[in-house]
């Protein structure tokens, strides 16, 4: 499949990609709807449709140095800025909340895997990657991916599933408090 921007294109696809990233992140700070999807989710949207519309390549040796060195070098720039003691002050009864979500997680990935694992080849490292995901975020996504090297394209297509997914996921818990039903039956003001 050829696109515009060619894959060996290294400089141009790199002018992209910073200026796209740019641009999602000054929409989420301008514009109330850009900060309600966020700037990742709009990044992906733009890159996806871009995409398919041949202008960008989906695959380029560009799109591996993002996840061998920006992803790694982003990860603990992103810790730097946790306040640890806050953290563990703050949290409370909702560090006990989240180890029970993450226990439900891996569970449900373990059932998944197991019931599923005959139809859907490398399932393990789907189910490994996506849990670790939905524990630790993105971070864990890219750090599983990477500890137990999955194939490229086992990681693009499971990176594409999971944000659409969680996109779609997002809108509809921003939708539940203005929708009449739950108004009535639930109380969303403290």
């Amino acid at each position: 499949m050829t696109s515009l921007i060619k894959p060996d294109q290294t400089w141009m696809l790199w002018a992209f990609l910073t200026g796209w990233a740019a641009v999602s992140i000054h929409l989420e700070q301008k514009y109330k709807w850009a900060s309600k999807v966020t700037s990742s989710v709009i990044a992906l949207t733009g890159a996806l449709i871009l995409s398919n519309l041949r202008i960008i390549p989906t695959e380029s040796p560009v799109y591996d140095s993002v996840w061998t060195y920006v992803i790694p070098i982003a990860i603990p720039l992103l810790l730097f800025e946790c306040n640890i003691k806050k953290i563990w002050r703050e949290s409370g009864r909702l560090l006990i909340v989240f180890m029970i979500g993450a226990v439900g997680t891996f569970l449900g990935a373990l059932i998944g895997f197991f019931a599923l694992h005959k139809f859907i080849p490398d399932l393990g490292y789907v189910a490994t990657i996506m849990t670790g995901s939905y524990i630790g975020g993105g971070v864990n996504f890219v750090a599983l991916a990477d500890a137990f090297n999955a194939p490229s394209e086992i990681v693009a297509a499971t990176t594409i599933a999971d944000n659409l997914l969680m996109a779609l996921y997002f809108f509809v818990l921003l939708s539940i408090p203005s929708m009449a039903f739950f108004r009535k039956h639930f109380n969303f003001i403290h």
